[in-house]
């Protein structure tokens, strides 16, 4: 449930088990796909920095995941985010949206809070 969530927080219960981060802001929440989109390694969340740091190129992204630092092509992708009948929060990892072609723009990449 939406609820679970910190507002402003980044929340990394999910990174090691599913491959996310579930990002929790004051107008609602997305997930991001824990894959740097250099190489495919799997970046760090710094709360003392408030970013994302890829361990193997150093590669970093904003807490949106728009990449500005390193060698990172382009921002980290997001991923299906929708609510159930029941209130609970469902992710669809078969659907990814891409920020550079337009995507974060569909309602199913950004929960509404």
């Amino acid at each position: 449930m939406p609820s679970d969530f910190i507002v402003g927080t980044v929340d990394q219960r999910f990174k090691e088990g599913f491959g996310v981060f579930i990002v929790r802001n004051d107008d609602g929440m997305y997930v991001l796909r824990a894959v740097c989109t250099h190489l495919g390694c799997t970046p760090n969340w710094l709360e003392a920095e408030n970013k994302f740091k890829c361990p193997c190129h150093g590669s970093g992204f904003y807490r949106s995941g728009i990449n500005y630092e390193g060698p990172a092509p382009r921002p980290l992708e997001r991923y299906r985010i929708v609510l159930a009948d029941d209130g609970q929060i469902l992710i669809d990892k078969t659907k990814i949206f891409a920020q550079e072609k337009g995507e974060w723009s569909s309602p199913e990449s950004f929960l509404k809070a």
